[in-house]
């Protein structure tokens, strides 16, 4: 130890209190006299503002200020703001000796004696220049993110309360929910909630999810402020402190309504298809198992014919009259299912479709019961299409029957027709162009979605056992979609259906078909069984039949004797089919009538490129009237 500083007299206070605030270089510690000039000046203050004791004492300490602030009075007022209020505290620039800024945070106190006489202030001044720095930069990354989000218009992005409440709000929510800033905030994010999810308690789930598990992901549909639904893809996100406490949750919300309906309408597009193929299936099966059934029933048919016109006893009668009704079922049926398999011979032709609904009129009305009260609203611009007029007959009294079995108790039945001009896809795949559209309505039972999807698929039926075949709408589908329109079916459960028929227009006028007699025929088939009952049939009206098996056959035929009718199969196995049989008849023997006849209708035979429409088309199984019918037509 030294022993001269045992010599030394002790330190005072006020000596150990100079050597303290001159020891400080963190802050500048100094005083000024009451008029500001600078009495002190300490290592902190030489530290900061660069200016040693000789160069700064009694100079005023407006010199450390900015040129603005010394020039609107700062110094001045922060002086007497300190010997009004007894201290001034602020943040704000100044300048060093060398010109250079820092951050300043300042405390001014005013000091007395023990009489209350102002000696001069006491000033600390600390350099924050780095706070401030960290502060601007915070603010300003915050203020980007605020624009950012702000900028926002396709999401909706806000801010919840740990217990649900809307603390802010940008231009996307505003855009997508409708609520502007100042009518959400405050309210309770459930809002956005339909009210059977919020009966649900689902947006307490999703907050719970949120806090528990830090995210809660999931769509549904939310509704806007003028009541109208949107479908929501949603974002909750839980937020924390350093501390991990719960502050908040920032949601995000998204509208996808178009993408949902894009999404639904490609699905239903898909189930269309789907369904389209499934019922193209049936009906090629369907088509062919009726074409085969055809044949069979024909020979019974045509053999029938023969034995009736030389039966004797009255119980042979009774036998062949029930045998004839059966096969009459047997080919009522194979119909129909040809009819669902787009396989039927039609003969369509120009004909105005009030004007066929208004001749069908009294069958439509008896088809119904008397609860049933009938109203017909023809557009007498509705025009005309190319249809069989039979068979249209036919699937507007199937789809009667149809309206008035779901009407037990009685209603109304409406029959509409319009002119329609269909834009593309408007109407499943049809092209856009001119239709005539009837619809039958009712205000029946209704039908259930599966129901309607399914309503068109041959021996589907909801009624009792034994009370329907099933295949009156496959009919009818199968006989629309033949004539190059199409058929949609509208129904709710307990609110009735309406099935509305779209057939092409035509601007051609209505026209009947005529009809007349003849004499000699040609019979070509290659069935043995069928040869021998046409020919019977054909004689027992009175003809001369020569036959033939095939083609080659018949042309053979036709080249050494004379024949007035050509009556010909047109599927044949082998060699020389019905149609080019009938082409080289028409060329070569221009005065032959040429008859066809098959079990396969015309779109089956895959021969549009032939102009079948000059020739009288008969189907399998044909009768003797049907043959009668089909020769005057010829002649």
């Amino acid at each position: 130890m030294n022993t001269q500083d045992h010599d030394k007299p002790p330190l005072t206070d006020e000596q150990r209190f100079q050597y303290l605030i001159a020891g400080i270089s963190d802050y500048a510690i100094y005083m000024l006299d009451p008029s500001g000039h600078i009495a002190s000046w300490n290592a902190g203050a030489q530290r900061f503002k660069g200016y040693r004791p000789h160069e700064i004492l009694r100079e005023h300490f407006s010199r450390f200020y900015t040129p603005e602030d010394r020039g609107s009075g700062l110094p001045a007022r922060a002086l007497a703001q300190a010997l009004e209020q007894g201290k001034y505290e602020a943040e704000g620039w100044r300048v060093r000796k060398d010109g250079t800024r820092f951050w300043a945070h300042v405390v001014i106190d005013p000091i007395y004696d023990e009489h209350r006489n102002l000696l001069g202030y006491a000033k600390i001044t600390r350099d924050v220049t780095q706070k401030k720095l960290a502060e601007d930069a915070l603010r300003d990354s915050e203020q980007r993110f605020r624009l950012l989000v702000q900028g926002v218009t396709d999401y909706a992005i806000y801010m919840l309360s740990p217990e649900g409440t809307v603390t802010n709000w940008n231009v996307g929510a505003e855009r997508i929910k409708g609520y502007s800033f100042a009518e959400i905030i405050g309210s309770h994010f459930s809002r956005f909630y339909t009210d059977e999810d919020r009966d649900g308690g689902l947006p307490a789930r999703a907050l719970g999810t949120a806090a528990r598990e830090g995210r809660y992901e999931a769509e549904g549909w939310r509704v806007r402020k003028d009541g109208t639904r949107f479908w929501a893809h949603v974002i909750i996100d839980a937020v924390h402190d350093d501390e991990g406490s719960l502050l908040g949750f920032a949601k995000i919300t998204r509208d996808l309504t178009e993408k949902k309906q894009a999404q639904e309408a490609l699905e239903q597009a898909q189930l269309a298809l789907f369904q389209s193929q499934k019922m193209e299936s049936i009906g090629q099966l369907t088509g062919g198992v009726a074409h085969d059934f055809n044949n069979l029933l024909s020979v019974l048919a045509s053999g029938l014919e023969v034995l009736s016109m030389s039966r004797q006893g009255g119980s042979d009668v009774k036998t062949l009259d029930s045998m004839r009704r059966a096969i009459d079922r047997g080919a009522t049926l194979t119909q129909q299912l040809l009819a669902f398999a787009r396989q039927q011979p039609l003969q369509p032709e120009t004909r105005s479709i009030n004007r066929l609904i208004s001749g069908f009129e009294s069958v439509l009305r008896r088809a119904g019961h008397s609860g049933i009260e009938f109203e017909f609203r023809l557009d007498p611009q509705a025009g005309s299409a190319v249809v069989d007029a039979a068979r249209f007959e036919s699937a507007l009294l199937n789809l009667v029957v149809n309206a008035r079995d779901a009407m037990p108790d009685g209603g109304r039945l409406t029959i509409d027709t319009a002119a329609v001009a269909l834009r593309q896809g408007e109407v499943a795949e049809l092209a856009p162009g001119p239709y005539v559209c009837t619809s039958v309505t009712d205000t029946g039972t209704g039908m259930t979605p599966d129901t309607v999807q399914r309503a068109f698929e041959p021996f589907y039926t909801t009624k009792e056992t034994g009370k329907g075949t099933g295949l009156g709408l496959s009919q009818v589908y199968g006989f629309i979609k033949q004539s190059g329109g199409e058929v949609l079916i509208r129904s709710k459960l307990g609110e009735g259906t309406t099935i509305a028929i779209y057939l092409p227009a035509t601007a051609t006028q209505d026209r009947e078909a005529s009809h007349g007699d003849s004499e000699t025929v040609l019979i070509v088939e290659d069935e043995p069984d069928l040869l021998d009952v046409a020919s019977a049939l054909f004689q027992s009206m009175g003809y001369d039949v020569t036959t033939a098996a095939s083609g080659q056959e018949a042309m053979s035929v036709l080249a050494s004797r004379d024949v007035d009718i050509l009556f010909t199969d047109i599927v044949m196995p082998h060699g020389v089919n019905g149609i080019e049989l009938a082409e080289y008849t028409r060329e070569n023997y221009p005065g032959v009538k040429v008859m066809l006849a098959s079990g396969y209708p015309q779109p089956a035979l895959k021969l549009d490129q032939y102009r079948l429409g000059d020739f009288t088309f008969v189907s399998k199984p044909y009768r003797l009237s049907d043959l009668a019918r089909g020769l005057r037509t010829v002649l």
